[in-house]
């Protein structure tokens, strides 16, 4: 009994460092001798409303000791903290450690002003410890109102200079709700002006001083606000109350979770905050089940980030899914970002949230659209009807969008090879409709969306080719070299060839800077593809003869067993088809066949010699191509593939694709008729087999 009497003397002891001396009252407090001794308190707390932690009985091992190693700083001679070459020095005992008691004087400076660069001063601290090993927490914390005549953030300062009173949390959290309510402009000034305050020193102190003993909700609150009020994260203030909420992680209930999240997300790296978002996972790892709240479990899991051990990212998984009945529409929007913030491609999470999504798409804002789609992108998921919703609804409410949100949309869908055919020829025609949308990004941009995904619009796929080419055209004098050879690119695989923007690139000057900066190898590709075009297709002009390009490496073979086995039972033999056949212009085919003009029948490689003439023979492509070469979820070619097929047509081959991905799929009587029905002719089959055909 004695030891807790004296405990709490001591305790007492501690809030009188927190005040003036000439606010301090006294109070008789028995001791258990029965002595009196004058104790000064602050007038408005009441020793009855708080009361003691021991947390040496309660916080687990792998927690307390977490914290032992946190970086520390020390002042330079210029005032400037710099990093210590070693940890700050830590007690060997069990207990959970204190930071030392610190000292503040009224002229000493915790994020004030700079007077030169308007930056703000970064200040020393030091992370000596004492013995220190009770905590004291509110039982009931009351937050104070925001009065109605704080209008900026010298208000609420002015305010704490006349009359101080407890917590100083609140004037932080105070300033953070009037701040963000203010334009970014207004917002800057304001902040600067809290910064060349003469009460805001006095603030920082006040807060460092009560951050042991504020309720963990104040605490955190207040570190948000500081945060988000762009207090520099190696100010004192802030390194102290990191290392404050270390100490007292284990305090935190749901709520806190939730805010100590966010404010570790807002926050970047340093040793304070890994540390700290090292115990948060503990900390979650531990009471993940606890979770009631859909937001403060979304939260977390956002935070903990990608690099969290795998067991913590199943554990919340499985909690999420568990909970997949409660989720909101919100929630179920929001969820997408949280996985690819933790870098889990949860299929189950992400399917279910797929069909809330598109079953409340109307009303869904841009930016969550947005955020949603590169969600997927990150996490390599592709929903077609999760894409095919967003499509549609957009295509739907057309005329509420900006162009700029329309081609942003496009942009992501490119990147899964999803072709919305509705809506892209609805962006064509308002881009014949207002061509002054195309700047040289965004032109740039359209170019190799609409020649990546091959896509054309037969109503005006010609004027809007045209505008491209005039949109080019007008910012040639100031396009890079390798934006110039990006939108010549696109415009080959579309089969159009703008003569000026050709010109201009073909420059020896220009072709010897793409041969020797940027992606030389990828630059290489792309103007040999230009040569190509220039010399197969019907253009007006070909490549200046003194102009040369270095070797582009042969596209890798891959083996193709499946195919090959089909074709010999479906021909007759190996003798009946060539393979990995070598073409000019850098072009490969996986299998050759030659057949007679009707394509009713095949023709042995050997009988060439003598036999048929080139006109009475025509000579089959066999393409075998991965399933990226088509768009998502259809049989349309995308651009460089279109582009090979034109090719070959023009070099005499009848071209024939063949889906890896489909034919490893069949049994192989399947994989002979599929063949079948794809290399000869409709006159040349059975009925059976014509109808058949359709199927394919």
């Amino acid at each position: 009994m004695n030891n807790k009497t004296g405990c709490f003397v001591w305790n007492l002891r501690q809030f009188s460092t927190l005040l003036p001396k000439e606010k301090r009252r006294t109070l008789k407090v028995v001791y258990p001798l029965g002595f009196c001794k004058p104790k000064p308190v602050h007038p408005n707390w009441n020793p009855r409303n708080l009361f003691l932690n021991d947390h040496d009985n309660w916080m687990p091992l792998s927690i307390r000791y977490l914290f032992q190693n946190a970086q520390s700083f020390k002042s330079g001679d210029n005032g400037f903290p710099t990093k210590g070459t070693s940890p700050a020095p830590f007690s060997t005992t069990d207990k959970l450690l204190w930071p030392r008691k610190l000292s503040f004087d009224s002229k000493h400076s915790f994020a004030s002003a700079g007077t030169s660069d308007d930056l703000l001063k970064k200040i020393n601290f030091d992370h000596d410890v004492s013995d220190e090993d009770v905590v004291f927490e509110e039982a009931k914390p009351s937050y104070r109102k925001q009065s109605p005549e704080y209008n900026s953030l010298s208000d609420v300062l002015d305010a704490f200079s006349k009359a101080p009173t407890f917590p100083s949390s609140n004037y932080f959290t105070t300033m953070w709700k009037i701040a963000k309510k203010m334009s970014e402009d207004q917002k800057c000034v304001e902040k600067q002006l809290m910064f060349n305050h003469p009460a805001f020193n006095q603030l920082c102190g006040q807060m460092m001083r009560e951050a042991k003993i504020i309720h963990t909700d104040h605490l955190l609150f207040s570190l948000h606000a500081i945060v988000k009020l762009g207090i520099p994260q190696n100010t004192l203030l802030v390194q102290t109350l990191l290392r404050v909420v270390q100490e007292r992680i284990n305090e935190c209930d749901e709520k806190c979770l939730s805010v100590l999240s966010t404010v570790l997300e807002a926050m970047e790296p340093c040793k304070n905050v890994d540390v700290l978002r090292a115990g948060l996972r503990i900390l979650v790892e531990q009471q993940v089940w606890k979770i009631e709240h859909i937001f403060t479990l979304q939260t977390v899991m956002k935070c903990i980030g990608k690099d969290a051990p795998n067991s913590l990212k199943k554990k919340l998984e499985m909690k999420a899914v568990r909970e997949l009945d409660r989720f909101s529409r919100a929630d179920s929007q929001r969820m997408f970002e949280v996985l690819a913030a933790m870098n889990l491609r949860s299929l189950v999470l992400l399917k279910e949230c797929s069909k809330v999504v598109v079953d409340n798409i109307h009303g869904c804002p841009f930016k969550m659209l947005i955020r949603i789609l590169q969600s997927c992108r990150d996490l390599r998921y592709r929903n077609l009807d999760l894409f095919k919703g967003i499509a549609d609804y957009v295509a739907t409410t057309f005329d509420i969008w900006k162009l700029k949100q329309i081609f942003l949309l496009l942009v992501l869908f490119e990147t899964f090879g999803f072709r919305p055919v509705e809506l892209m020829d609805l962006f064509m025609r308002k881009i014949v409709d207002e061509p002054e949308f195309l700047t040289v990004k965004t032109t740039v941009d359209v170019l190799h969306v609409y020649s990546s995904l091959n896509h054309f619009y037969q109503c005006q796929n010609r004027q809007f080719l045209d505008i491209m080419a005039d949109a080019l055209t007008s910012c040639l004098h100031q396009i890079s070299s390798e934006n110039l050879l990006n939108a010549v690119y696109s415009f080959c695989l579309m089969n159009h060839f703008p003569l000026a923007a050709i010109n201009q690139l073909l420059q020896k000057d220009i072709i010897s800077e793409l041969q020797t900066l940027g992606n030389v190898q990828r630059n290489a590709y792309k103007l040999h593809l230009l040569n190509t075009c220039l010399e197969l297709d019907g253009t007006p002009y070909r490549k200046s003869a003194d102009i040369t390009l270095p070797p582009v490496p042969s596209a890798p073979v891959y083996p193709n067993a499946k195919v090959e086995e089909a074709l010999c039972s479906l021909l007759g033999g190996e003798g009946c088809f060539s393979k990995n056949v070598q073409l000019p212009h850098n072009y490969h085919i996986d299998f050759e066949i030659r057949m007679d003009s009707n394509r009713s029948q095949g023709l042995r490689v050997s009988d060439m010699d003598g036999g048929p003439s080139a006109a009475d023979i025509q000579r089959v492509a066999v393409l075998c191509v991965p399933r990226s070469s088509y768009c998502f979820n259809s049989t349309h070619p995308r651009g460089l593939l279109a582009t090979k097929m034109r090719h070959l047509n023009i070099m005499g081959f009848h071209v024939i694709l063949v889906n890896t991905g489909e034919i490893e799929r069949l049994k192989m009587n399947d994989a002979i008729t599929f063949l079948k029905t794809k290399i000869f002719s409709t006159e040349a089959l059975p009925v059976a087999d014509v109808n058949l055909q359709k199927t394919y």
